[in-house]
């Protein structure tokens, strides 16, 4: 990826606070203009430290970060403007309605959007009159989308987007997302809805005890765990029956009874080699299923240090 594309860039950052505790340990990534780049982790990864250090709230204790091309820290009031921020949880003065909210936030901000534009991006032009303590809890995250939009930014930090949001509210944010993207706008998300980084995210990182553990597309990032295929033996049948595990491309299996479940990185040659085993002996493999592994079992795997033959890393292949 050319550096000059970049809108984010990340080297060897460190981050530790008083004590010190290391939340952050050496991460490093890029983000590209028009990209959406998900940062994944459980509660205590280091994620919120990383984007704080993206934000300019903080320095790195170590390394550089750079946000368009920027120190965010020490030029913090150069990248701000050009910058767009989403909380994971934003306050507003209940009394206010909708766009006398909007409309005191975009005072503060430079060349803002009108606030009847922005209130209308995220769904609540028919609620601007409503003040901001009569709002659902859905309907304050799109407010608090709406601000974020208001500066017309370059890139945007959306954190935890689509909390309390309905099905039909999350795809509408998702297709917003999708609508700023592809204008040049580019997104750094932090979310636990993992269909939400499957769907949105160009690229994602997943982060475990303030490291990267795992990065790039949610393609590459799921096809480092196994596949598997699961189907019911016929009675009087038994696992031993099968052929050698190898002779299928399989890593290790799993019986419950009659059912087993085979685990490969090989999906389609492991399939062919079973079918052609029962095809031979004439049987019928029941409730037969076979599927690439999910981003959600990647991810799991990854949070727990789990490698893919089952056994527990200390690193994991970035």
């Amino acid at each position: 990826m050319d550096s000059a594309e970049n809108v984010v860039e990340v080297a060897g950052a460190h981050r530790r606070y008083g004590g010190g505790f290391e939340a952050v340990r050496g991460v490093s990534f890029q983000v590209a203009r028009g990209e959406v780049f998900a940062l994944l982790g459980a509660n205590g990864a280091g994620k919120t430290s990383t984007v704080e250090l993206l934000e300019g709230l903080a320095r790195p204790s170590a390394g550089t970060v750079r946000v368009l091309g920027r120190d965010p820290y020490a030029e913090r009031a150069l990248v701000r403007p050009e910058t767009g921020v989403m909380l994971q949880e934003g306050g507003f003065p209940s009394g206010l309605t909708v766009t006398e909210t909007a409309t005191m936030w975009a005072g503060c901000v430079s060349g803002a959007r009108p606030v009847a534009e922005a209130l209308r991006l995220v769904g609540l032009d028919a609620r601007v009159g409503v003040r901001t303590g009569q709002l659902s809890g859905g309907e304050r995250r799109r407010l608090d989308l709406a601000l974020a939009l208001l500066g017309r930014p370059r890139m945007l930090f959306l954190d935890e987007p689509t909390t309390g949001l309905d099905a039909q509210g999350r795809r509408d944010t998702w297709e917003l997302v999708r609508g700023l993207t592809a204008e040049g706008t580019t997104v750094l998300l932090t979310t636990h809805y993992l269909e939400e980084a499957e769907a949105l995210a160009d690229r994602l990182a997943v982060m475990r005890e303030g490291r990267i553990v795992a990065c790039g597309t949610p393609a590459e990032v799921t096809g480092s765990r196994p596949s598997r295929i699961s189907f019911d033996l016929p009675p009087g049948w038994f696992p031993g029956d099968l052929p050698p595990l190898p002779e299928l491309g399989v890593l290790r299996h799993e019986t419950f009874g009659q059912r087993v479940v085979l685990h490969t990185e090989r999906l389609q040659p492991s399939l062919t080699a079973l079918l052609g085993w029962a095809q031979d002996r004439r049987l019928d493999l029941d409730r037969l299923d076979a599927r690439s592994a999910s981003l959600e079992e990647a991810y799991l795997a990854l949070t727990d240090g789990t490698t893919a033959d089952g056994t527990t890393a200390e690193g994991v292949r970035r």
